[in-house]
C-alpha cells in the first residue's frame, strides 16, 4: 500500500496534541519521549502497513505482558539490557573509565537486604540435599592487581531448578543470596550450590514471541554480582559456568567472554576440608577488578525498582 500521511498537517498536529505540547502542565522530558515514541509507532504502521487487526492483536499482547508481570524478561530477550550496557560502556571509555571487569546485565531478580557476612558466606539453606555443592572464591583487586579490603560482593543465583528466592516462594527467604565484605586480602568465598539455567514460562507471552522469532527463552547457568566500594566504580556483573548448553546462545544476550568461567571439580579430601567439607567439590574462581573513580554517582547502582529495596534496612555485617 502506497498511502503516505505521515508529514501532513493533520498527523503533525495529532502528534503534538498527543504529547501535550499544546499544554502548559506535565513534565517536558515526558513529553519529549512520548512524542519521540508515538512518532515512531505511527511510522511503523505506515511502513509497514500495519492492519487493525494486528494492532489491536499487538494492544492485547502488551495486557497479557503485564497480567502475567513478564515486561521485564522480554526486555533483554529483545535486548534492550544489553544495548544499555552497550551505551555504558561506551560513555565509561569517553570518560576514560573503561577497564576492569566488563559489565553485563543485572535482570529482573535481584532482591536487596541479604544477609552480610565478612569474607565467607554460606548461601544455601541445606535443603537440595541433591544439588553439587560449589564453593565460589576470589579475589577483588584494583587495576594495578592490588586486593581490595572491605568491598561488598552482593551475590545471587537460582537453585538447581532454575528458580530464585522470594520470587519462587518454595524456597526459604534470601536462600542463595549473600553480602559478602573481603577480607584484608580483597577475597570472598561462598558455599552454595551449583545453579541451573532456567527457560521463560512456556506458556507465557515472551516465550510467545520467541516463538515467533524462532527463538528459545533459555538461559545458562550462571551467577550475578553487585561490586561496590568507596572511591571505585559499581560494577553490576554476571558469570556464565561454562560448558552449559546455552552458555554462548544465552536469550538475554548477557554472556562475554571475560565471564565464562570453568567450574573445576575438586576431588582431593584435604582441599576440602579446607572448605569444611567432607565430600567432593566443585569449585569457582572468579577475580574481579574494579575502576577508581571520584564520581559519587557513579559508586552505586543506578536507581531502578527492585523487590525489597525501598523496603530494608541494610543490616550490619555478621561472621559466618
Amino acid at each position: 500500500m502506497s498511502i503516505r500521511t505521515m508529514q501532513s498537517a493533520e498527523v503533525k498536529e495529532l502528534l503534538h496534541k498527543v504529547a501535550g505540547f499544546n499544554k502548559t502542565g506535565g513534565n517536558e522530558r515526558a513529553k519529549q519521549v512520548v512524542h519521540r515514541v508515538m512518532h515512531d509507532v505511527f511510522q511503523i504502521i505506515e511502513d509497514l502497513d500495519i492492519t487493525p487487526e494486528e494492532f489491536w492483536q499487538a494492544v492485547y499482547y502488551i495486557n497479557e505482558l503485564g497480567q502475567n508481570s513478564e515486561a521485564s524478561l522480554l526486555a533483554p530477550g529483545l535486548g534492550m539490557d544489553k544495548y544499555l550496557d552497550i551505551r555504558l560502556d561506551a560513555e565509561d571509555e569517553q570518560a576514560g573509565l573503561s577497564g576492569g571487569t566488563p559489565r553485563t546485565i543485572e535482570g529482573p531478580l535481584y532482591v536487596a537486604g541479604a544477609p552480610q557476612h565478612h569474607a565467607f558466606a554460606r548461601m544455601d539453606d541445606g535443603t537440595d540435599s541433591a544439588a553439587e555443592v560449589m564453593i565460589l572464591t576470589g579475589q577483588i583487586l584494583d587495576q594495578d592487581g592490588q586486593p581490595l579490603a572491605n568491598a561488598v560482593v552482593d551475590v545471587w543465583h537460582a537453585d538447581s531448578k532454575g528458580g530464585y528466592s522470594y520470587f519462587d516462594r518454595s524456597q526459604s527467604e534470601y536462600n542463595l543470596r549473600r553480602r559478602i565484605t573481603t577480607d584484608e586480602q580483597g577475597r570472598y568465598t561462598a558455599r552454595s550450590i551449583i545453579p541451573s539455567g532456567y527457560g521463560c514460562p512456556p506458556e507465557g507471552p515472551t516465550q510467545k514471541l520467541l516463538n515467533q522469532l524462532g527463538r528459545h527463552g533459555n538461559r545458562p547457568a550462571h551467577i550475578h554480582f553487585f561490586i561496590s566500594k568507596p572511591g571505585y566504580k559499581h560494577l553490576t556483573t554476571q558469570i556464565n559456568l561454562a560448558g552449559d548448553e546455552y552458555t554462548y546462545d544465552d536469550f538475554a544476550f548477557a554472556t562475554r567472554d571475560e565471564l565464562v568461567v570453568d567450574a573445576h571439580r575438586i576431588e582431593d579430601p584435604a582441599e576440602a576440608a579446607s572448605f569444611g567439607l567432607a565430600q567432593p567439590f566443585t569449585k569457582v574462581e572468579f577475580n574481579i577488578q574494579l575502576v577508581p573513580t571520584e564520581r559519587t554517582e557513579l559508586q552505586t547502582r543506578h536507581q531502578r525498582q527492585r523487590a525489597l529495596e525501598s523496603e530494608v534496612t541494610e543490616s550490619q555485617p555478621t561472621t559466618a
